[in-house]
């Protein structure tokens, strides 16, 4: 009994999982919009009910996408923390350049993580969708787990720039260089860095940032 419960979870987890791998693909290929259970289904090789027994609705499965990129990038910046081999600068380099390699290898999913409040995936649900969540999991609960693991970027983030700058600055700095980053992103999504113009690359302005804020340490 305990082999098939186990065998059964293990499907289910098989299954799950490509759900959610369809579902980047046809995010990266097309957006938000060219993700429908429907494609999703056939993608992953599944039936079509198959999505609305792991996820409530697109919403929630999109919102899932979203957590499991903010995990992604928190382990990284982790990893980046926790290595002794690397000086301060160098880990604050390293986590930028983390989450605006996501910008650039998948710009539909980095635009979904930094959606204003109200168009977040969590936020969007309709019609059948709305009822779903309300009735098949408890509410809230997909867009917490999406907040719990942006944040838990962001804390992994501010330990690095307060080994910099202090704890006293750590935020005022921290809001500076992801809002940066963020800009850097969005100009390298637009092409804005391919002309003769502006005359710079996106690592470049990083290294400037990190110079600038290594520099703020030192005097503080």
């Amino acid at each position: 009994m305990m082999q098939v419960m186990a065998t059964r979870a293990e499907s289910a987890a098989l299954t799950r999982r490509a759900l959610l791998d369809a579902a980047a693909d046809l995010l990266d290929l097309g957006g938000p919009e060219a993700v429908t259970l429907r494609e999703v289904s056939a993608r992953a090789g599944v039936t079509r009910g198959a999505p609305y027994r792991h996820f409530t609705g697109k919403d929630s499965l999109l919102t899932a996408l979203a957590t499991e990129s903010w995990e992604r990038i928190a382990d990284q910046v982790h990893t980046l923390r926790t290595d002794p081999a690397l000086s301060g600068s160098d880990k604050l380099r390293g986590a930028l350049r983390a989450l605006i390699g996501v910008g650039r290898d998948q710009p539909h999913l980095y635009q979904m993580l930094f959606r204003r409040h109200g168009h977040r995936p969590e936020e969007l649900g309709e019609g059948l969708d709305r009822v779903r969540r309300r009735l098949c999991a408890p509410a809230g609960a997909p867009a917490a787990d999406r907040i719990r693991a942006a944040g838990r970027f962001q804390e992994e983030f501010l330990i690095i720039v307060t080994d910099l700058v202090g704890e006293r600055n750590a935020r005022h700095y921290g809001a500076l260089l992801l809002a940066s980053a963020h800009g850097i992103a969005d100009m390298e999504l637009t092409g804005h860095f391919s002309t003769d113009s502006l005359r710079t690359t996106s690592d470049e302005l990083v290294d400037t940032l990190v110079r600038m804020v290594t520099d703020a340490g030192e005097t503080t």
